[in-house]
């Protein structure tokens, strides 16, 4: 059974690359254009693991960890932020509202994938 896997990134070009990216890699993926629509489709992909963009229109990658986390069904669902930024201010940020990890953008497809499964198995 391949993962399912929710991206949710306002680029639609790096939304693109993550669906053919990890589509080879035989994961499922479905695809949201910022926070807000996302957490709107949650519940009906119940995905497997979640990356999400931090900088986004409408909800930030902020406000999208803060409301999985706060759904007692989803406090252990894997988060991956795939973001430019690199602050460790705000890597720190992410790591207190639980995220899981942590990829900067341009991500390499097989670092990606394979930090994928390593979080999707804890």
């Amino acid at each position: 059974m391949s993962l399912k896997i929710l991206a949710i990134d306002d680029s639609r070009t790096i939304r693109e690359m993550l669906r053919m990216c990890l589509a080879r890699a035989g994961f499922d993926v479905h695809t949201a254009e910022d926070g807000v629509a996302g957490l709107d489709c949650l519940d009906a992909v119940d995905p497997d693991v979640v990356i999400t963009d931090i900088n986004m229109p409408r909800l930030d990658g902020f406000g999208v960890i803060t409301a999985i986390r706060e759904n007692a069904e989803r406090t252990a669902l894997p988060i991956l932020v795939l973001t430019t930024e690199s602050a460790q201010d705000l890597k720190q940020r992410a790591r207190e509202s639980g995220v899981t990890g942590w990829v900067v953008k341009p991500f390499d497809d097989v670092k990606l994938i394979a930090a994928i499964r390593r979080i999707a198995s804890t």
